[in-house]
């Protein structure tokens, strides 16, 4: 049993499908949910199955190469590690997810005195521009 659990870590079929996942994460223009990402992985002909996409996911955050996101609604998105600081943008239309570059200057600025500030998330809403246009 050990040797199969083995044999099947270094497959080619998991290394493909783990790889194919990664090309799904770094194209997208922000970070994407299992679902979002086996949703691509099967137009793409991928055979990978959702709680495959899970298992491939939790060993790259364990592994530090993708980087898990929470959005409102408990929902977690994934996104590549490394990226420069950002925040993001969750259209309200379609659910997508976007990378926004930039941040507001002074932010940790509006902490109450007293307080030690050790980061900030900033998610803004709206409307992204595809659905914009079809409305």
């Amino acid at each position: 049993m050990e040797g199969r659990r083995a044999l099947r870590k270094v497959s080619p079929m998991t290394s493909s499908n783990r790889e194919q996942l990664l090309e799904v994460i770094r194209k997208a223009p922000g970070p994407l949910s299992a679902a979002e990402i086996w949703d691509q992985l099967r137009r793409a002909r991928a055979r990978i199955g959702l709680a495959t996409v899970y298992r491939i996911l939790k060993a790259e955050v364990d592994s530090g190469t993708v980087e898990p996101t929470e959005f409102p609604g408990g929902h977690t998105r994934f996104g590549s590690t490394g990226q420069q600081h950002h925040h993001h943008f969750l259209c309200e239309a379609c659910d997508r997810a976007f990378s926004v570059a930039g941040c507001v200057e002074g932010i940790e600025d509006i902490a109450p005195s007293h307080f030690a500030v050790s980061g900030h998330a900033i998610m803004l809403f709206g409307q992204c521009e595809e659905c914009q246009e079809t409305q």
